[in-house]
Formats: C-alpha cells, sequence, structure tokens
C-alpha cells in the first residue's frame, strides 16, 4: 500500500520522470493543475488527502475539471489505465515505429494525460509540451495528438495522421482527419468514439434517458470513497443520450435541459446550429427566467474577433429550418468570452 503524491510540475520530461518515480515506489500520483493559484492549489491538496493512503493498485488521483460545483477526486487503477491505453490504440491501430504522439492539453486532465499514458503503454515516442502553443503544435512532427474544439482555428491540423477532438461543441464540419470522442475522468478519458464504444466498452439507456457506461476502464471509486457504479458495475453518467442503430448520440447533460413553454428544448442540438453562423466563435444555449414561457431559451454568444451581433430573427430562422420553433433563441446575450473548463467545455452553470 502506498500514498498518493503530489505530481506538481508543468509538463515535459521531468513530469514523466517524476511519475515513473511514483509509480516504482508504489504510490499514486494526484497531477496538480499549474495554472491554480496557491490558495486554490493548497485547498486542492488537503482536499484530495496528499499523503494518505492508497490502495494497491491505484495509480491516479484525477481532480475533475467539474462544470459546476467543487472537483472530485476520481481513483484510477493501473489496471483501467492499461485497459484505457490499449483500446485506443487499438482504435487507431498504432505502429510505435511509425507514430509519434503530441501531448498539449494540461495534464491534469485526462485528456491531456491520457496521450502520455497511451503513449508509454507500447512505447510510442511521445513529445510533450508544457501546454497547449499553437506555435509549438505546428512544428511538432508527431502524428497523433488529442485537442479541444476551441483550437482547430488556431492551427493547421491536416497533417496529423489523425486527431481525437474531446471536450463539447464538437463541430460538424470538424476534420476529415478527427474522431469525435465521449467519455469521463471517470471512465479514463473518451471511450465512445463518433458514437461507437471502443473494445471492452458497454453503452446502454436508462428509463430516464441517462447514458450508463460500463467498461474495464471505469474508476475505482472518489478519493472520499464513493463509488458511484450501480451493484452491477455500470456508471450513471448523468449525461442524457439515446441509441440508433447502434450509433450514441449525447443531447446533453440531465440539468441542462429547457422546458419552454411546457417544450422540452435541449441545448446542444441548438448550439451545433448556432456556431454554423460565420460571426459566431461558440455558443450556450440556457433558459432565464420568464414569467410567460417558464424559461425563455437564450443564446449566450461568444464572437470572432471582427464580427458585430448577429439579428437575432436571423438566428431563429437558421435554427427553425431544422429544429421544431420552440427551440429557437428567443433572445440573445453578447459575451467577451464563454466561460469554459481546462479542456473546453463551456459551464452552462457559469452562465
Amino acid at each position: 500500500m502506498g500514498n498518493l503524491v503530489a505530481l506538481d510540475r508543468s509538463g515535459g520530461a521531468e513530469f514523466l520522470r517524476a511519475l515513473d518515480r511514483i509509480w516504482a515506489n508504489g504510490d499514486a500520483a494526484l497531477p496538480v493543475d499549474q495554472r491554480l493559484p496557491a490558495q486554490a492549489r493548497s485547498a486542492l491538496l488537503t482536499q484530495m488527502r496528499v499523503g494518505e493512503s492508497v490502495e494497491s493498485g491505484d495509480a491516479l488521483v484525477l481532480a475533475t475539471s467539474g462544470t459546476t460545483g467543487a472537483p472530485k477526486g476520481v481513483v484510477l487503477t493501473h489496471a483501467a489505465l492499461d485497459a484505457h491505453a490499449d483500446a485506443v490504440n487499438e482504435f487507431l491501430s498504432v505502429e510505435p515505429a511509425a507514430d509519434r504522439w503530441l501531448a498539449c492539453l494540461p495534464l491534469a486532465h485526462i485528456g491531456g494525460l491520457g496521450v502520455v499514458l497511451r503513449a508509454r503503454r507500447n512505447r510510442t515516442p511521445v513529445e510533450v509540451l508544457p501546454g497547449f502553443d499553437a506555435a509549438a503544435v505546428a512544428a511538432s512532427d508527431s502524428t497523433l495528438v488529442s485537442l479541444v474544439p476551441t483550437v482547430l482555428d488556431r492551427v493547421d491540423v491536416s497533417r496529423f495522421r489523425h486527431i481525437l477532438l474531446g471536450g463539447s461543441a464538437i463541430p460538424r464540419d470538424r476534420p476529415a482527419n478527427s474522431t469525435a470522442t465521449y467519455g469521463l475522468t471517470e471512465t479514463g478519458g473518451g471511450v465512445v468514439y463518433d458514437g461507437l464504444p471502443l473494445p471492452g466498452v458497454e453503452v446502454r439507456i436508462d428509463p430516464d434517458a441517462q447514458i450508463e457506461l460500463r467498461s474495464p476502464t471505469l474508476l475505482r471509486c472518489y478519493r472520499d470513497g464513493r463509488n458511484p457504479l450501480t451493484s452491477d458495475g455500470w456508471l450513471p453518467t448523468g449525461d442524457i443520450g439515446s441509441i440508433t442503430r447502434g450509433v450514441l448520440r449525447v443531447a446533453g447533460r440531465s440539468g441542462d435541459m429547457i422546458i419552454t413553454g411546457g417544450e422540452n428544448v435541449w441545448p446542444t442540438p441548438v448550439e451545433e446550429i448556432l456556431v454554423r453562423h460565420p460571426g459566431i466563435l461558440a455558443a450556450a444555449v440556457v433558459g432565464r427566467p420568464s414569467a410567460e414561457w417558464g424559461q425563455q431559451v437564450t443564446a449566450v454568444l461568444e464572437l470572432r474577433d471582427t464580427a458585430t451581433a448577429p439579428d437575432l430573427e436571423a438566428l431563429r430562422a437558421m435554427v427553425k429550418e431544422q429544429l421544431p420553433a420552440f427551440c429557437a433563441p428567443k433572445a440573445i446575450e453578447i459575451v467577451p468570452v464563454l466561460p469554459r473548463t481546462a479542456l473546453g467545455k463551456i459551464k452552462r452553470a457559469a452562465l
């Protein structure tokens, strides 16, 4: 039995060496987000009980990026990490002699650290950057990379053999050499690729339309000892979705649904339409209190640098071409920047 050790370093060779030392000692690592201010960093170490014991086989404790509330410590075992790495390497047909991974997302989150772990699993070369830097990404000769949609317009990605895209609001016109991934920190990263589960992963929809996942990649428990799995090993994700001809479609978080005039509106399909407007960089659809409608569908928009505010009626017409009229926003709000997690997910609760 080892202890939990804080891995408080920026990305790079020393990060990898420190991780090796921690695991060689039989300990588990808590990667610390280098962007945290001192007070938040201290609180994290206390909350995750750094220095206290972990179970044999535990490899990582990851603080969830958390779209709401305080982060939870997700405990992942070596076996779970290996299972995830094997599934991804199989899906991508990774060849250690020909491929090279680029890790350019924060290593305190599974989206970034997962790149390192799958490269190490089958000894594929990996280049680790301290953080995302468009110039460094452009200069890399790597063939494989994990990215979030918000960086796609900042770097030429056509030269990569394959791109894994995680996070929210994945564009429909994403690059042809990309795969849209769905998963959580609790699943060890993305486990559903372009709507299809990776090898060894099972997906089902419960009676309330919630997505549940079962796989060898799942967490053991949370750091506080809570186990979110059902008695037969399924993880309720908190996401609502459907399966059509074997393909998973994610509608959104269970708490994101807007009820307007007695009709249910899921934000994600509306957002996917709005971001096709040439002046809109990103969109979040939320429900604002309304005496008339209960909730009023409202589009909160982040515009491109030179764009002016779009016309509300033009946006409503775009939405009504593909969705029922009640889904069309009745108001728009313009913000300089939409609040996001470290991996690019929009924090609707902050809006």
